[in-house]
This record gives C-alpha cells, structure tokens and sequence, in this order.
C-alpha cells in the first residue's frame, strides 16, 4: 500500500464559505440502517487516487413528533398527581421504535418509579434539585459563627472529629446522633479565627463493635498522602481557603457546540517530562495545543480523587475532591476558567458505577458489614464487582442518592463544570453488569428482571437534574450493550443522555488491522459499522481513546507502523512502505470515524499525531516508571519528524467542521460502498466524502453521486502535502 487518500468536495455554487470534512449519519429503528435513496446526479473526479475519501447523502428518516412531556401537580397524598396516566401510558420512545411496544410495561414501570421517587424529594426534601444540595449540609460547611461537620453513619455507636486542630484526640469533639443515623458536631470559632484550620488534616472516627475506627469523611474536598512514606494513606483536608486565596472565575462558559468535538485528556500524564503534570501546567502548556488543533471541548480524566494511580482514575476514594497529585482544587478551577477563555467547554469524567474497595481511606470504610439500607453499597456478592475488585452502589437508598446527586452538581456548580461522561454505565444497567454477556441486540437482552431499574431511575434523575441546573450541559453515556433509550430523553421514557459513545467502532478498526490484509477490508461493513446506531439517539464517534492506549493494547498508529515508528518517522528521507501506508491510514480512520461513525466525535491525548507505543502507570511491575505515563510533544514539535502531518491532518478535520457543520447536520446519504474499487462515498451535510481505500489503484475520471448539480471544488485532500501525502492533486 503506497499510500491513501481521503477527498471531501463542497459545493461552490452559492456557497460563501471555507471547505469542511465531517458528516452527519442517521439511521432507523431497531440499529437498521435508514434506506438510501436513489442517486440521480454524478459529479466527477479527474483522478481518484489510492484511499480516497467523497461523500454523498444519506437519507434521514422523518423525525417523530416528540408529545409527551412530564409535568405533574403534588398534593399531600403522593400518590395523586395530575397528568399520571399521560405520563406513564405515553411512552414516547415506544412511538419512535416500535420494536419495543411488547417491553411497554417494563417502560411504564420504570417512568412511574422516577416520577414517584420525585414526587417523595419534593414532598421530604423540598425537590430534586434542593436534594441535590447535599455538600452544604453534610462534610464540612460554615454555620453560625462556626464549622460544622455532619455525617451519615447509621452503622456507628458513637462518633468524634479529629485531626491536627485537636492533636488527633477527639474526646472533646464528641459528635451526635439524630434518628436518621446522621453525625453531627459544631465547632465555634476562637479568636475570630475558625477552630480547625484551613488545610489541615481531619478524619472521622467512629466505634463499632467497641472498637474505633478513623476515616476520611465521606464529603471531603479535598484529600492528600505523604509522598515521602510509601503506601501511606491519604488524608482528609478541610478546604476552605481565604478569600485572598481562593480561585475567582473570570471567564463565562462558552456556548454549547452544535457538536462536540471532544479532546479526552489526562492531566497527571500530560507532561513531556516521566512525573505527575498540574493541573496549571497543563492548562498554561497543554490546553493551547488543543485549542489550536480546533477542538471545543475537553474532556478530564482521573479528577476524582482516586488513591491509586494506575487505576486511571476510575477507582475513586474520595468523591467531591479534586486528586490532589495535580495540585489543588483551587488550581484545577484555574484550568477550567483558562478553558473557557478560550472557548473550550471541559466535562469531567464521573464514576458512579462503582467505588473503589479501599477501606483506611475510601468511601467503603464506612461499609462495617451493616445492612444494605445502611450503607453507600449493596452487601454480599451484590454489592462487589468481581472484575473490577470494587464496591457497588444500592441505587435505592435515599443518603445514596443525595450522595451521587450532590456529586454532580458540586462539579457543576464550585468548579463550572460543563458536563459529564459517565463512565461503566453498562455495570449500572444490568444486575450482571455485563459480566460475560455478548450483547446482540436482542431487546430481551435489554428489558427483563436483568435490568436493574433502581440504577436506571437513578441515572433518569441524574440527566433531569444536569439538565436542569445546567440546561447548556453536555452528558454522555459510556455503554457498550447498546440500551435503548439510553440517549432519548426522560420525557419520553429514555434515559436522558445526551450522547452515548460508539464503543463498537474502534473494535472494528483493531480486527481490522490485526486480522485482515488491506485487499480484504469491506467496504460495506466498515460503513455498516459506522452508521449501525440508534435513530434520534446522538452518538460520539471514535476510532479510538484511552482505552485503546493502555498496556497490553497498541493505539492505531502503533498497530500500523509498530517498531519503524522509531526509526522512520524522519521526514529528511524516504518514506518507508510500512510508514507510508501507516501515516495514510491513521488519516483515513480517523477521518472517516469522524465523518460517518456519530453526532460528536472525541480524539485521546497524543492520538491526533500517532503517539507511539502505549500508556503504562507506574506500578510495581514496571518498577514504578514514569518513562510510558507521559505524552512527547516534543515528536509533533520537532520540524523534521512527520508526526506533524499527522497532527496537521487532524486539525484541518476539526476546522472543516467548524467551517462546514456537517457533524450537526442532519442530511447522510452512503451512496456507494464498492468492493472491488474499495471506495466509499457519502454525503454528509454539503460535502461529498470519497474514500479510496484500495492499496493499488489510483482511479482517473472516477465518478460518484452527488445530490445537488453545479461545480465541486476539492475542500480537503488527505494526500495534499501539508499531510505527508505525494500531492498528487485531486481536480
């Protein structure tokens, strides 16, 4: 393969505008996709060069009218409202996929338990939203001329405050008990100063079968080790810094994009140097670069405190604070605001599908073997995930759900958050937690006792609530069994995310390139792959993100060019073959992920110029290095390297969109996906994609259907050579 190219025309007839490469795929009910409707007109090609990329339409199917909201009248009796059989016997979604009118019960089930979940905040808690305010109430908060810390531990016989304000001895801080298991102490101010210091150290101790025990509270804001004593515990902090100190948002949120265009990055391992980078290092040095690379969004791994490093931050101890390895939670707030002043959203990374299972210094410290209804987590083999050796969340406990739902909006509201992408959604959804399960789209696979409808309201409630306190937010649901409803809205019987992530894509790309030779690459299935998702449901296309780069998997660029990518990359002499097809492959995947796989498309850290070999936490089996836990920009920096023109593709994908909105548009058509000539074309918004994916064959005056007659101009070309292509000129 000598060599790949990728083609995208635009329209010139009446069109004032820059060229742009992304497209925009609907498809029908049922994961089928929509018909294609007949081309009529042809434009024409000069020369269609090997790995080529056109596009042309693709039909969208009519959009169903969407007449059911929720709305309801509370009176004393909670189980009365106005508008209750609307609610529960219009299920929207049913009208929209007609394959789950049989699961029309389980759909009234699931609606009637969030909107009576809802209708008890309102009545015990003033509503969702005032429920959701849990951190000015619980941990530590500012009362009165004081500090007071509350604490929800039913399981505990008597409970004290302690730490470095009282030398560790809390006979004197001795706290109290209500009738809801709720601890709870006030500490007056001395000397006009607050009792307990900022940024010293706290912990909760509580006696249980007569014996003390001490944890970090489970509200705290902040927590940090002592990095000088190996496999020290972390500590809690009582955070809260004097105005002097204290971080003042200067920048408003940046509107919400028609589509995100998503950079998922992790702060700890984004320096070019083997340490833990900062956050404001990160947001002075990293946050440019995506910037100038036109992504909108960023998307922040590991944020959530997390004791162990290695676990990318998805083993989560301490759920309202900001992971201290990158500074502190004043910094992380810098990062943020320098975002959005330049017009960057940031999501975070949110992990409510489980907790990690440490006890001195997690939230599971406070599991002492009580009953569930006492507890954050289920008890027994129901509330440990044996895969990901975690605690699982009971869903239906009330201090549960003012925990996880205070959660959200504490990163919403202190740190300007703008969204969220859940991760491990397919564990919360299902009983089994998709532990062996092959899904195969099987609505029964989907809609039985397997589903674990407490989790489901849970995440209903979770998207009301964002939606509400933040209706620009953006929410994404990582999920790979393919729910229905997942991405429709709660008020029409879904599960109110936003968007869900394409997980099946870069699966297919690594069979791909590990399986098959180039000659046997389908063209049919690869767009197959790319528009299989649901109708109205919007998707995040990737060829592939973190999950892709860890050890013991390679990224796109590695599994293309493996051990010449240390030796061949070097611009000031031929290309090899191997690094030639490798760089015009990785353009290509990305590009037509991008424009045929979703509504948004996301890109991890290095990936955009074919960051080398593989991400690796210090751990004890590497001897604790940093050496493959850090990101070498100094490869896409250095002139002679031609990681540039990998880099440089992908920001002029980013820009064609941003010129072209062809992610938020809403008009697709695959109008040919040939096998012999291993060409794709399709259309998406006003530009006609050509992909030619043959390893030989240059085609001259080849032509594709196009809808719209007049006169094409090219509007990128991935073999132009600003993109490390021949230039052979595409007319």
């Amino acid at each position: 393969m000598l060599g790949s190219l990728s083609l995208v025309s635009q329209l010139t007839a009446g069109c004032s505008s820059l060229p742009s490469s992304k497209t925009y795929t609907r498809v029908a009910e049922n994961n089928e996709l929509a018909k294609q409707l007949p081309i009529k007109r042809t434009c024409g090609f000069q020369k269609l060069l090997r790995h080529h990329i056109s596009t042309s339409r693709f039909l969208v199917p009519q959009r169903v009218k969407q007449n059911f909201p929720i709305s309801s009248v509370l009176t004393d009796d909670s189980s009365s409202m106005t508008r209750m059989e609307d609610e529960t016997e219009n299920i929207g979604i049913l009208s929209t996929d007609q394959g789950l009118e049989p699961f029309k019960d389980h759909f009234k089930y699931r609606m009637k338990r969030y909107v009576d979940q809802k209708l008890l905040l309102e009545k015990h808690e003033g509503g969702l939203e005032e429920f959701a305010k849990g951190y000015l109430e619980f941990g530590f908060n500012r009362e009165d001329g004081g500090i007071v810390y509350r604490e929800w531990a039913p399981a505990a016989k008597e409970a004290q405050l302690i730490g470095d304000f009282n030398g560790w001895d809390g006979s004197n801080h001795k706290m109290e008990r209500n009738e809801f298991g709720v601890w709870s102490i006030s500490i007056p101010d001395s000397g006009g100063k607050p009792a307990i210091p900022h940024g010293s150290r706290v912990k909760f101790r509580f006696k249980h079968d007569g014996v003390f025990i001490d944890r970090i509270p489970a509200w705290i804001k902040y927590a940090t080790v002592d990095s000088s004593r190996f496999g020290a515990p972390y500590d809690g902090v009582y955070w809260d810094p004097p105005p002097s100190e204290r971080y003042e948002f200067k920048y408003p949120r940046p509107p919400k994009p028609k589509a995100p265009r998503i950079y998922e990055a992790h702060v700890g391992m984004s320096s070019s140097e083997p340490r833990v980078n900062s956050y404001r290092e990160f947001a002075d040095d990293v946050l440019p670069r995506i910037w100038a690379n036109n992504y909108n969004t960023v998307q922040l791994m590991a944020v959530m405190e997390h004791s162990y490093y290695a676990s990318f931050g998805y083993h989560v101890t301490n759920f309202f604070a900001a992971s201290s390895r990158s500074g502190t939670p004043e910094d992380l707030k810098y990062l943020i605001d320098k975002a959005h002043s330049l017009g960057l959203r940031v999501l975070v990374d949110i992990v409510h599908s489980h907790a990690s299972n440490n006890v001195t210094d997690g939230l599971n410290g406070f599991d002492v073997g009580q009953s569930s209804q006492e507890s954050y987590f289920h008890t027994g083999d129901q509330g440990y995930h044996k895969l990901w050796d975690s605690r699982l969340f009971n869903y239906a406990n009330w201090e549960v759900l003012r925990f996880l739902l205070s959660n959200l909006r504490w990163w919403i509201e202190e740190f300007k958050f703008d969204g969220f992408r859940f991760d491990g959604v397919t564990s919360m959804l299902y009983h089994h937690h998709g532990i062996n399960m092959s899904f195969t789209g099987n609505y029964n696979e989907y809609f039985s006792e397997a589903t674990d409808v407490d989790a489901v309201v849970y995440l209903m409630l979770a998207n009301c609530l964002v939606h509400n306190i933040f209706p620009d937010a953006t929410v994404i649901a990582e999920d790979v069994s393919g729910m229905p409803g997942l991405g429709s809205p709660v008020s029409m019987g879904g599960i109110g995310f936003d968007y869900r992530l394409a997980m099946a894509i870069p699966d297919r790309w690594i069979d791909y390139l590990k399986n098959k030779k180039d000659e046997e690459w389908s063209m049919k299935e690869i767009s197959q792959s790319l528009t299989n998702r649901r109708y109205t449901e919007k998707c995040i296309s990737y060829a592939e993100s973190h999950d892709q780069a860890i050890v013991g998997d390679k990224t796109i660029a590695f599994l293309l060019m493996d051990q010449e990518m240390y030796t061949g990359m070097s611009s000031l002499t031929d290309a090899s073959p191997t690094i030639e097809r490798g760089i015009t492959l990785h353009k290509m995947i990305h590009f037509i992920t991008m424009a045929l796989g979703g509504e948004g498309y996301l890109n991890f850290m290095g990936n955009e110029f074919g960051h080398p070999e593989w991400i690796d936490f210090p751990r004890e089996g590497n001897e604790w290095s940093y050496e493959k836990c850090r990101r070498q920009w100094n490869l896409v920096d250095a002139d002679h390297l031609r990681y540039k023109f990998m880099n440089a593709f992908g920001r002029a994908m980013n820009e064609l969109d941003d010129k072209f909105p062809f992610l938020a548009s809403t008009k697709q058509i695959v109008s040919s996906t040939n096998e012999e000539d291993k060409v794709i074309v399709f259309e998406r918004g006003d530009l006609v994609f050509v992909f030619n994916f043959h390893p030989e064959n240059t085609y001259e005056g080849y032509k594709v259907g196009c809808d719209l007659p007049g006169k094409y101009r090219v509007a990128l070309d991935s073999d132009a050579w600003g993109f490390g292509g021949d230039g052979r000129g595409i007319t």
